[in-house]
Formats: C-alpha cells, structure tokens, sequence
C-alpha cells in the first residue's frame, strides 16, 4: 500500500505597532467567536484576501448592457400587417 503525503506550507506574516487597545479589542471578539486571536486574525484575512472587492463580479444589468445594450442592436424593419386576423368562435 502506497501513501501519499501531502504538506502545505503557510507563510507567516508579522504585524508591528498595533497599539495595545487595538489588540484587545481583536481578543475580545475573537473571544466571542470561540477563537484564538491567531485563529480569529488568519479567518479575517483568508476571507478579506479571497473577497476581492477589485475583480467584483458585474450585475445581470451590466453583463446585458455590455453584450445587447445600444451600441450592440441593431434596427429591424418591421412588416406592416394588411389584414386582420378572424375571430376564432370558441362556442361551436
């Protein structure tokens, strides 16, 4: 039997000069949340970081603007109708 190891290496990063009320109040809710600071902080990122507020995603209005809006049309004859259609008895 073969088996595989898969490792993941984490970057570390280190903030400085984080005033001390700051600090406590990132403790706090991290206490509320059940967590760790370190647990609490790395959430807050990973989730910060996977948002990307740069790259939204565009609303159905922007996408059907872009692809059909008035620069993308184009203008139809219509056929003018000569007769009128019959009344159809439903009573028969």
């Amino acid at each position: 039997m073969i088996a595989m190891i898969t490792l993941m290496v984490m970057a570390s990063i280190t903030i400085r000069n984080v005033s001390d009320e700051a600090k406590q109040l990132l403790r706090v809710k991290a206490a509320r949340a059940g967590m760790s600071l370190e647990g609490f902080l790395r959430d807050f990122l990973h989730r910060e970081a996977m948002h990307l507020p740069d790259r939204e995603e565009p609303s159905l209005l922007d996408l059907s603007q872009e692809l059909f809006g008035e620069d993308h049309g184009m203008e139809l004859d219509l056929p003018t109708r000569d007769n009128e259609r019959e009344v159809v008895d439903f009573r028969s």
